[in-house]
């Protein structure tokens, strides 16, 4: 498997700041807009990130022309970032030609980077007329507000993922179909996975931070059952089934392609959304402790847990053919605890720690049966 590079690590460092200001951003718009919002901008920087990604898995990112463009990538990812906070007012332009910048100025490289490799030419050739096409929406957004700038941001993002789905068909040129793709699995499983460590370690940033700005026994009650939650979610990605399937997507066959491409660019980012709610529940109860739950604070502190088991759950039923009865079932329990919480006038601590005796029980339901790629699905597809 292709290692990691310090270059790729240096350009996963932004997205820490990115992650924070999801977080932060989805904390001060705690209504449904404000959620969609943050959902909006979570897809976009994935965007950013994900094809960066699948970038350097089939180029030398130590390479010099290679490591240019992630530091130009990286420069504008961080760009990105700052403009998260008012993307949608004062900043909705910049954070625009910024993505527009980065994407489409990466694909061009990407064209330049790959002659005398005629599948690689032709899948960015097949990739740019789309990527140049969802440009111009997002341009057309950061020039309008209100309600036309969602819709027209979240027609982006639909046009990015059916296309990428339908292989981004051109007149003439038919469709780029993903068992052409020569991809390195394992690689990209990789980096999926730190990605999502990356979003686990913000989490811990924001519970430690938070604590620091008023302790005693009961905030530090609720830094203790907020660090756990972060140690149940790794634990449920990380000590179970990471490795393994790295070794299923690596060993994929023909079937790594597309396989890759549901995986990686369609629920992994579920996932880091499950992380970014979470982290935005777990500074909630750290701020106000004993504070009454409200739906809001419910919804962050379960909803948050239950949307990453969610998006595990069905990580594991892509890569093993299986059904992950255990993280269904606690997906379904999280959701059912919110309006007992908040009816029950509970506190945000109490909810947290609900949302974790669910978690640690599906932990504690995979430990029978540690989690081993299916010589078949890893041989053969």
């Amino acid at each position: 498997m292709q290692p990691t590079t310090s270059t790729e690590l240096f350009f996963d460092l932004v997205f820490v700041f990115s992650i924070t200001q999801l977080s932060h951003y989805l904390i001060e718009h705690p209504g449904w807009r404000g959620a969609l919002r943050t959902a909006l901008l979570l897809a976009l920087v994935w965007f950013v990130w994900v094809y960066t990604t699948w970038m350097t898995n089939w180029l030398q990112p130590d390479q010099g022309p290679v490591r240019a463009m992630l530091i130009g990538v990286t420069l504008g990812s961080l760009s990105l970032s700052a403009a998260i906070p008012q993307a949608f007012a004062e900043t909705g332009l910049l954070f625009a030609v910024v993505y527009v910048s980065v994407q489409v100025g990466r694909t061009m490289f990407g064209l330049w980077a790959t002659q005398g490799s005629p599948w690689l030419v032709a899948g960015f050739q097949q990739s740019l007329p789309w990527i140049a096409g969802t440009s111009v929406l997002v341009v057309l957004g950061g020039l309008v507000g209100g309600v036309a700038r969602e819709v027209l941001w979240a027609a982006v993002i639909v046009i990015e993922v059916v296309g990428l789905w339908i292989g981004y068909p051109l007149p003439k040129r038919g469709r780029s179909r993903p068992e052409r793709w020569m991809v390195e699995g394992g690689h990209l499983a990789d980096r999926c996975g730190a990605f999502v460590l990356i979003a686990l370690g913000e989490s811990i940033l924001v519970t430690g931070g938070t604590l620091t700005q008023h302790v005693d026994l009961v905030t530090f009650g609720a830094f203790l059952v907020a660090f756990a939650g972060s140690v149940a979610l790794w634990w449920v990605y990380f000590a179970r089934s990471a490795a393994a399937a790295t070794e299923v997507v690596a060993h994929a066959g023909e079937r790594t392609g597309a396989l890759s491409r549901v995986a990686f660019n369609y629920l992994h980012p579920v996932i880091v959304a499950g992380v970014i709610v979470t982290s935005a529940g777990d500074e909630r109860l750290l701020r106000e402790p004993g504070a009454p739950a409200t739906t809001v604070a419910a919804l962050f502190t379960l909803g948050g847990p239950a949307l990453f088991l969610a998006g595990h759950a069905a990580y594991k039923a892509l890569l093993w053919r299986t059904l992950p009865t255990s993280r269904i079932s606690a997906v379904v329990l999280l959701l059912a605890l919110i309006p007992v919480g908040v009816g029950l006038g509970a506190s945000v601590a109490v909810c947290a720690t609900a949302a974790l005796a669910v978690t640690v029980a599906v932990i504690v339901a995979d430990r029978s049966r540690a989690v081993r790629p299916r010589r078949r699905a890893a041989g053969s597809g």
